[in-house]
């Protein structure tokens, strides 16, 4: 079968002229080109990512500093109880150094499982009602040492009588107890300062026994006078003169090189 070829008067001429001359096919007006990648059904949905490794990160009685995560979570299956808290995402993380405890407060919610954390292995949550707190703040224990015990009793004081001496041991602890000293200073301190109760309830000094201070550490200095209280005025509006003529003097100066370098 012969190729197919456009034909019109002057190509069929043409033909006739030259009949050895073979027509070559003509191409389509438009052109296809398929798909290499499918456009619908499973191809484009999203695929399933990577997991989000969700669960308990610490046992029970497991060591934590401040901020280690406990349990990864969607949703509250577990809420933060001692020493804990809870992220955006739901994540208990510790806020003390302890060691986990997993346990339920039947009295603060029936239902709930809480996560907290406790200073000493083997310690159990949650704390009786009537149990004070075990807090941490960061503080060294130390016993306390006794004070300096005498053997005999300085001339006026009797053992058993008063406040002033007291059997300890078979000793006599000279001194009054702390308390009292601690009372006696304060005293001694107002006393000293002259503190007065102010606004606010407030102890501070007077003005007049702070103005008479170089007086009582024997310091000279020059008297007081009303006429004085406007020389600081003086002094600085003559500062200001001062500086406002170098300025001007100044300016001129820049003024007169210029017209200078132009001519």
């Amino acid at each position: 079968m012969p190729p197919l070829c456009l034909r019109s008067p002057r190509l069929s001429l043409f033909s006739q002229t030259c009949p050895s001359f073979q027509w070559l096919p003509l191409l389509p007006l438009h052109y296809s080109r398929p798909a290499s990648h499918a456009s619908q059904g499973r191809a484009n949905k999203a695929a399933p990512g990577p997991g989000k490794r969700l669960g308990a990160k610490k046992g029970a009685s497991e060591l934590v500093v401040p901020g280690n995560i406990i349990f990864r979570q969607r949703g509250t299956h577990w809420f933060p109880g001692e020493n804990c808290d809870m992220g955006r995402d739901h994540t208990i993380f510790a806020k003390e150094k302890g060691y986990v405890c997993f346990y339920k407060d039947p009295e603060t919610h029936p239902k709930r499982k809480y996560i907290g954390v406790v200073f000493e292995r083997g310690m159990k949550l949650p704390v009786p009602r009537n149990k004070p707190r075990i807090r941490r703040l960061g503080l060294v224990g130390r016993e306390r040492e006794m004070g300096t015990l005498a053997t005999s009793t300085p001339p006026g004081v009797i053992s058993g009588e008063g406040d002033e001496g007291l059997e300890v041991g078979g000793m006599i602890e000279l001194g009054d107890t702390l308390r009292q000293q601690d009372r006696r200073t304060k005293e001694k301190v107002l006393e000293l300062k002259k503190m007065e109760l102010k606004q606010g309830y407030q102890y501070r000094e007077s003005n007049a026994h702070i103005g008479r201070a170089a007086e009582r550490a024997q310091v000279k200095v020059r008297e007081y006078q009303r006429g004085d209280r406007s020389l600081a005025r003086r002094k600085s509006k003559a500062r200001k003169a001062s500086s406002a003529a170098k300025m001007a003097l100044s300016s001129r100066k820049k003024k007169g090189s210029k017209k200078g370098s132009k001519k």
